[in-house]
C-alpha cells in the first residue's frame, strides 16, 4: 500500500475517532502521537562490509513489513510536525540511508518504487561522480525525479570531531562547518534543493557542534538508537541501524514500535569524552507519566546497569572504562497506555585514540 494512500487513511480514521467520541462520549485509551522512528542503512548488497550491510533479500522483507504494518513517510513531512507537536499517523516509520553508494540504486531503489515509498539519501558531494562505489550526480538526479530525496553528510564523509593538537576550538569549529557549508551548497547546484538536514559521519557530534547545527537552522541525524519527538535534540536525531547485526526483523520489529523517551533538556550526558571513565551517573529527568518508569532499564554493551527511580528522574549509575571509538548505553521504558511499546533513549558516547584520531 503506497505511503501517501496511508497518510490519507490515517487521517479519515482520526476524523472517524474524533466524531465517534463526539457523538458516543466514548473517550479512547491512548491519544494519538507525535512519534517518528528513522531507520539508517548504508550499503543493500552481498559483497560490503557486514557490520554496514544489508543484503538485498533481507531488505525486501523489511519493506514489505513496513508496508504491511507501518506507515512510510519522508523527512519533509515528518520534520515540520515532530517540531510543532502534532500528530502522525500511528507507527510513522522514516527510510534513509548514509553514504551514496551505486548499490542503493541498484538494488534498494526499485524496491522503494515498488512500495511508493519515499527515502532520504545523505550523501559526500565530494565523493558523488569521483569514487566508483558511489553515485553519479547523473543518477543522483534521476532518483531524485523518482522520489529519492538527497541531503547533507558532509563533503567528504570526515571525522568532524577531530583536530590537530595546536588547533583551537574556534578554529576548529570553523573548518569543519566550512566543509558542510560548501556540501551543502554543491547539494543546491546539483538538486536544486538545500534542505539543511545534516547527517554526521560516523554518528560522531559533540555540544559545540550540535551548537552550530541549531544556530544555522538545520537539523542533525545522529546514528545513536531511539524514535524522535518534539522533545527530541533536533541537532542530533537518533536513527536506529537496520543492518549488520541489527538487520534480525524479529528484533527490528521492537525497534519500530518504539517511543521517543520524554525528556527535560537537562537530561543525559556530553557524547565527546576526552577520559574513558565516566564519573558523572547519567540522569534522565522524565517529563510525561506515562513512562512506566518502574520497570526502566539502561543496558550498556548488553550488560544491565544499576538503575535509581525517584519521582520523574532515572539514574543510571556507570562504573565503566569506555572503548576508543563509539558506543553508547540504551535505556528503555513500558509505556501505559500503548500496550507493548517501550520508550527508547540512547547516550552515545566519543572517543578519540592517543592521536586524537577517531577510528571508522
Amino acid at each position: 500500500m503506497k505511503s501517501i494512500t496511508r497518510w490519507g487513511q490515517a487521517k479519515a480514521t482520526a476524523l472517524f475517532v474524533l466524531l465517534f467520541v463526539v457523538c458516543t462520549g466514548t473517550v479512547a485509551k491512548a491519544e494519538p502521537l507525535s512519534n517518528a522512528v528513522i531507520l539508517i542503512y548504508h550499503h543493500v548488497a552481498k559483497d560490503t562490509p557486514a557490520s554496514t550491510s544489508v543484503t538485498p533479500d533481507t531488505f525486501k522483507k523489511h519493506m514489505a513489513f513496513l508496508d504491511e504494518n507501518y506507515n512510510v513517510l519522508s523527512l519533509k513531512e515528518v520534520m515540520p510536525s515532530l517540531k510543532a507537536g502534532e500528530a502522525l499517523p500511528d507507527r510513522t516509520v522514516v527510510i534513509t540511508f548514509d553514504d551514496g553508494f551505486a548499490n542503493i540504486l541498484e538494488n534498494a531503489h526499485p524496491v522503494l518504487r515498488e512500495y511508493g515509498f519515499p527515502y532520504t539519501v545523505f550523501i559526500n558531494p565530494g565523493e558523488i561522480g569521483s569514487n566508483p562505489s558511489q553515485l553519479t550526480w547523473q543518477q543522483v538526479q534521476k532518483m531524485q525525479e523518482e522520489g529519492a530525496i538527497f541531503a547533507n553528510h558532509t563533503l567528504n564523509h570526515m571525522h568532524m570531531l577531530e583536530k590537530s593538537a595546536e588547533e583551537r576550538d574556534d578554529a576548529w569549529l570553523v573548518r569543519v562547518w566550512d566543509n558542510v557549508a560548501q556540501a551543502e551548497e554543491k547539494l543546491k547546484e546539483k538538486t536544486g534543493e538545500s534542505l539543511k538536514y545534516l547527517a554526521y559521519p560516523f554518528g560522531e557530534f559533540n555540544q559545540a557542534l550540535a551548537d552550530k547545527v541549531t544556530q544555522e537552522g538545520y537539523t542533525g541525524f545522529a546514528q545513536h538508537s531511539g524514535a524522535v519527538g518534539p522533545h527530541s535534540n533536533f541537532a542530533a536525531l537518533p536513527r536506529f541501524p537496520a543492518a549488520g547485526i541489527y538487520a534480525d526483523l524479529d528484533k527490528l520489529k521492537i525497534k519500530l514500535d518504539s517511543l521517543a523517551m520524554p525528556l527535560d533538556e537537562n537530561s543525559g550526558l556530553p557524547p565527546q569524552r576526552s577520559s574513558r571513565e565516566i564519573e558523572t551517573p547519567l540522569t534522565l529527568n522524565i517529563t510525561s507519566d506515562d513512562v512506566r518508569l518502574s520497570q526502566a532499564a539502561c543496558y550498556y554493551q548488553g550488560s544491565a546497569l544499576p538503575v535509581e527511580v525517584s519521582g520523574m528522574t532515572l539514574t543510571a549509575e556507570l562504573d565503566m572504562t569506555l572503548p576508543v571509538g563509539r558506543s553508547r548505553i540504551n535505556c528503555t521504558a513500558p509505556s501505559k497506555a500503548h500496550s507493548g511499546r517501550y520508550y527508547w533513549y540512547s547516550q552515545p558516547f566519543f572517543i578519540a585514540d592517543k592521536n586524537g584520531r577517531y577510528p571508522d
